[in-house]
């Protein structure tokens, strides 16, 4: 079984429209602050516009641990 984490971090468009960005692997002590430091810059700088729309706050953000187990499905 595969365990993978990952940073999801939703923000809300000009449109009302809810945008997630997720980063793989965040490190193992990232802070809340760190967090909370990284969505506000990413709507102050407007780094992303989704459907053309520009992100205007930041709604969450979490960590999410997904365990996958994959089935060999060859027989014989």
């Amino acid at each position: 079984m595969q365990t993978t984490k990952r940073l999801i971090m939703t923000f809300l468009t000009e449109l009302g429209r809810k945008i997630s960005i997720s980063l793989d692997d965040p490190r193992e002590d990232i802070s809340e602050e760190e967090v909370v430091a990284a969505m506000n810059l990413i709507v102050d700088k407007n780094i992303f516009t989704p459907y053309g729309s520009e992100l205007v706050s930041s709604v969450d953000a979490k960590i999410v641990l997904t365990d996958t187990q994959e089935f060999d499905l060859v027989v014989g």
